[in-house]
């Protein structure tokens, strides 16, 4: 009999033990989980910042969107800075008439910092101009003279026109001239940087990103649009896989890089296939003259449809509305690119200034 007790308390602490044991571990796993859902939501995600820009010919109905938004800006690109026929800075009366107003409406309504865009167009004195040329690029990176000269001409027309950022939107620039390039946005960078001064490199889908070696400092802006346009057939400016197949290759870039999308949209006459670019306001307007109501593009989120116009002639328009931007962000944001720049303001749809 005392053999079976003491077998029976043997096993009954054996029991016990066991059962101290599970919920001990079960405590510990319970509290190893906690601390890691705790370490995970710790880990902000990453918050969505928008940029727009406002360009010297449509300021005014850019400045009307302006107004309705400067406060969720991160920051506004006045596009407004050309070239004249020998190689200088340029502004427009309208960028002159403009700009005072559009500085104020972001002083009154934000504290977004406000970058001057640069883009190599030439602007000659007879009204002829030609965009973005490549050659005027080609002169201005040929020696460290010249990227040196062209660079005091950035900053002495900052000084000004009291511009705190810049941003460079040269495009078409031919693969030889891609290291002199480099040099001078690493150049221009080391310029600005003594005083607090930002700047910004819009890069176009054709760059060769992933060959070159660009410079940390800059903000690098990707142009996620432009896949139909003027130079092509009907079609959305994006769609879902061109953003996705370009964010990809954004993950050789510095930084935060932002992923640029364009509002509006192209008109095409069927007959000769030549492109208008469109604001979202007026696409609205020729959709009225549609036989049916427009359709929605499941691959871009883009809205399309046909028209004839007093002529007789037939149009196919594709444009964005505030679907298709919601759609493009989201495709970049999935993509881990939350930085989005708006190229432009100006005749937007109160639900697509709602997006933004």
């Amino acid at each position: 009999m005392d053999t079976d007790r003491k077998r029976f308390v043997a096993l009954f602490a054996i029991t016990i033990a066991f059962v101290v044991a599970v919920v001990l571990l079960y405590l510990i796993r319970r509290e190893t989980s906690n601390e890691a859902q705790a370490t995970v939501a710790k880990v902000p995600e990453k918050e969505r910042r928008i940029s727009a820009w406002i360009a010297d010919w449509h300021w005014e109905s850019g400045l009307t969107d302006l107004k309705a938004v400067a406060r969720k800006l991160d920051s506004l690109q006045v596009f407004s800075a050309y070239f004249d026929d020998r190689d200088r800075l340029f502004f427009t009366e309208e960028a002159r008439e403009g700009l005072p107003e559009i500085v104020k409406a972001m002083r009154m309504n934000g504290d977004a910092e406000i970058y001057l865009t640069l883009v190599n167009d030439i602007l000659y004195s007879d009204g002829s101009e030609i965009q973005k040329d490549s050659d005027i690029i080609s002169r201005l990176m040929a020696t460290e003279e010249s990227r040196t000269k062209h660079i005091e001409d950035i900053v002495t027309t900052m000084d000004a026109y009291g511009f705190h950022g810049v941003e460079i939107d040269y495009e078409k620039i031919a693969d030889v001239d891609w290291e002199n390039v480099v040099d001078f946005i690493s150049s221009l960078c080391e310029r600005l940087n003594p005083s607090g001064r930002t700047m910004r490199v819009v890069l176009e889908p054709r760059a060769p990103i992933e060959s070159l070696r660009l410079p940390e400092g800059p903000a690098y802006v990707m142009m996620a649009y432009n896949l139909f346009g003027n130079h092509s057939g009907p079609g959305p400016k994006a769609d879902h896989n061109f953003i996705k197949k370009l964010t990809a290759r954004m993950n050789s870039l510095p930084g935060d890089p932002y992923v640029a999308l364009s509002t509006g949209g192209f008109d095409w006459v069927s007959e000769t296939g030549e492109a208008t670019g469109i604001t979202e306001q007026r696409a609205v307007e020729l959709s009225r003259l549609s036989s049916v109501s427009p359709k929605r593009d499941s691959g871009s989120g883009s809205v399309f449809f046909d028209y004839i116009d007093d002529n007789g002639i037939e149009h196919t328009v594709w444009y964005a509305d505030d679907e298709t931007l919601s759609q493009w962000i989201e495709t970049a944001s999935q993509a881990g690119y939350t930085r989005i720049a708006i190229w432009r303001l100006g005749e937007l749809s109160r639900d697509t200034l709602a997006v933004l």
